[in-house]
């Protein structure tokens, strides 16, 4: 028992010290000096960071060639990213916290429990005074199995590119050397993008369409550097921090 519990405090000091590491060589960018603080308490209510793992259940989202679904994937980051968030004293609510669908009882079809789970989304982060909004998600693009990266996408609500931009911009630095990528404006047929009233970001962790990313995102590290690079760059965002163009 002794030996069990040394070696459970070994790892959890290895996850803590891994946590600080990562975040802190994400976050010392050398970028311009901070401007006014894009998100900030509103009439004395705090900003909470409303993480959402895409997809859930029976929802499994894209599912790579060999059977891995989108669904764990989002969740096993999006715990690291809620951890992180809060180790570094920030707010934070999740839309799950398990493999589930969020949808209301007693709905006979897929098609039903689907709407009603992404209305329940929408519901919670619209019911969350003083929202963010980092949703967690995965690509594919079959037609392309070598096309690879993390990729942010915004929502129109104010402060929502500025958060794109130092999110991509931290993904670029951690994951996407050599492949960098630019933050997009989401198109405005996404459901939860579009009906959220808070400013949000879709983070597309990588594509799952391509066999050695897949294997990467599968990988406690690597989904904990993921997690690193976003709570980086929502945090630099937080700050003030612009990206230049």
């Amino acid at each position: 028992m002794l030996i069990l519990i040394r070696k459970r405090t070994i790892w959890g000091s290895a996850l803590f010290c891994g946590f600080l590491l990562c975040l802190g060589g994400i976050l010392w960018t050398g970028h311009a000096a901070p401007q006014a603080p894009v998100f900030a308490a509103r009439e004395g209510v705090p900003v909470t960071v409303v993480i959402d793992p895409g997809h859930g259940g029976e929802d499994g989202g894209a599912v790579s060639p060999g059977g891995v679904e989108e669904s764990q994937l989002n969740l096993a980051v999006s715990l690291r990213l809620n951890d992180l968030l809060r180790l570094a004293g920030q707010r934070t609510v999740m839309t799950r916290t398990e493999d589930v669908t969020i949808c209301d009882e007693g709905l006979a079809t897929i098609r039903q429990r689907k709407a009603s789970d992404l209305k329940n989304r929408v519901a919670l982060v619209n019911g969350t005074e003083n929202a963010v909004l980092l949703s967690i998600h995965q690509n594919s693009l079959p037609s392309s199995p070598v096309t690879h990266g993390a990729q942010v996408f915004w929502n129109r609500q104010e402060g929502g590119e500025a958060l794109a931009k130092t999110v991509q911009d931290s993904l670029n630095t951690a994951v996407n050397a050599g492949n960098e990528k630019h933050a997009k404006q989401i198109p405005p047929t996404i459901y939860l993008m579009k009906n959220v009233t808070a400013p949000g970001v879709i983070v597309e962790c990588g594509f799952l369409s391509n066999a050695e990313e897949t294997g990467r995102l599968q990988e406690p590290p690597y989904q904990l550097k993921l997690a690193a690079a976003i709570a980086a760059g929502y945090l630099r965002c937080a700050a003030g921090e612009e990206v230049p163009s």
